[in-house]
């Protein structure tokens, strides 16, 4: 288990919304497309129950080019 491993969806999008995002639009299935204004970037997150794998968690932050560490900072 890692750093970013044991974080529920609602945790991660209220992280998210600290760092600008905000949503946009509904993807495919269960997911969910965020924007952010200032930086012109796009992440999709998986709406699903339970907690966040870690490499999706990591793929997540990669696409809205957020470090770990700084997430992590984030309450």
């Amino acid at each position: 288990m890692g750093r970013l491993s044991g974080f529920r969806y609602r945790e991660i999008v209220k992280r998210l919304k600290l760092f600008g995002f905000a949503f946009d639009r509904h993807a495919a299935g269960s997911h969910e497309v965020w924007y952010n204004p200032s930086s012109n970037l796009y992440t999709t997150i998986p709406n699903h129950a339970g907690d966040m794998p870690e490499g999706t968690l990591r793929a997540i932050l990669k696409q809205a080019h957020i470090a770990p560490n700084e997430f992590l900072k984030k309450k």
